[in-house]
């Protein structure tokens, strides 16, 4: 993989995707209660080597459904079929693969309240956060029906030019790439692509 620039530019987040135990409740929870529209009604099962090799799951069986999260991003849904019995529950936030969504709101402690009336469980009162890299965040997270975390947040305001030059400081002052793998314990079944030269351009840097 290289580092030069050559890489076709990533346009958006076209979707987000939680694996699920059971479609149909879930549904009942992110469409019914939160509100998020169809972007595909819930397919049939798929299963088949070409499936297998895609998602890189030996015998995979699965169906998914897709809901509009905004006018641009998509959150998917995955029940498999063949997952395994010993995976019965989420994994706590702080483990390797651990992943959240988070939904943007205009009034956070609004949205949360609503939610509330409705059953819905937070894992703290909002986090207001006016200084250092967040700043501007209101912020909350709760879970879905499987435990799966998610998060409210409202951006009051965003110090773009402040964010940008905090960025390029750290570009300037991160350690080179072979010290941290050099500090990472050797996995043979998990390597990845090393990119070489320059990192990509950003430009709103040259801007400032």
């Amino acid at each position: 993989m290289s580092g030069t620039g050559t890489l076709s530019p990533l346009q958006a987040v076209h979707h987000v995707g939680l694996v699920v135990s059971d479609l149909d409740r879930s549904i009942y929870f992110y469409h019914d209660l939160l509100g998020l529209p169809f972007a595909n009604e819930p397919t049939p099962w798929f299963e088949g080597p070409a499936l297998e090799k895609g998602v890189g799951v030996p015998g995979a069986r699965l169906r998914q459904v897709c809901f509009w999260a905004g006018e641009h991003t998509m959150m998917e849904l995955i029940e498999y079929g063949n997952r395994p019995d010993t995976s019965t529950a989420s994994v706590p936030n702080n483990h390797l693969g651990a992943a959240h969504v988070c939904f943007r709101v205009a009034d956070v402690h609004a949205t949360k309240a609503d939610l509330q009336r409705q059953g819905v469980s937070f894992y703290s009162d909002v986090n207001v956060v006016d200084s250092g890299p967040l700043a501007g965040w209101r912020w909350v997270y709760f879970s879905d029906p499987d435990g799966l975390a998610l998060e409210l947040v409202e951006v009051a305001y965003y110090l773009q030019d402040e964010r940008a030059l905090a960025a390029a400081a750290y570009l300037r002052t991160r350690p080179p790439l072979a010290s941290i793998e050099a500090r990472r314990p050797a996995s043979p079944e998990h390597t990845s692509p090393v990119p070489t030269g320059e990192p990509r351009s950003n430009p709103r840097l040259k801007e400032l």
